[in-house]
């Protein structure tokens, strides 16, 4: 199983934002630090504030925050909220037409290794994933909480 880079870009928004709860990182600098797309991300970070992920502070020094603490926020809720198609294949899809769905139990394997990744997932939290909260920021170059980068 590999999620799209949609998924992916929108888990590392949040890993971004939850390692500095007291900035507001905008979505050029997000990018930046991620060497991603801007016009990616601004669409990933739309969604995830409809979903309630994330909140917008607009005007002069506003940028992006959590919407919830990172306790709250489930991986496996996050990856069914951003991924738009979780058929493995094709007839666990609404278009199949595949010729032995009658008769093969491979959709129904599938199934369940799908329900089995989805469940690690939902085991697991935003604040579980940034529990090295200094190695991430370090690896992000950023500067630690309450300091200043040394090239800074």
């Amino acid at each position: 199983m590999r999620l799209s880079s949609y998924s992916d870009y929108a888990l590392r928004i949040l890993i971004y934002l939850a390692v500095q709860p007291d900035k507001l990182p905008t979505i050029a600098e997000i990018a930046e630090r991620y060497d991603i797309s801007r016009n990616h991300l601004m669409k990933v970070a739309h969604q995830l504030g409809v979903g309630g992920y994330i909140e917008t502070v607009r005007g002069r020094g506003g940028g992006l925050r959590l919407g919830r603490q990172p306790e709250a926020i489930r991986l496996g809720e996050v990856v069914r909220f951003t991924e738009q198609d979780l058929a493995i294949v094709e007839c666990m899809g609404m278009e199949n037409e595949c010729l032995l769905t009658p008769a093969c139990a491979l959709k129904g394997v599938l199934g369940e290794a799908l329900q089995a990744f989805l469940a690690v997932l939902d085991d697991y939290t935003l604040a579980d994933i940034v529990r090295q909260k200094r190695s991430i920021t370090a690896l992000l170059g950023l500067p630690p909480e309450g300091g200043k980068l040394a090239n800074a």
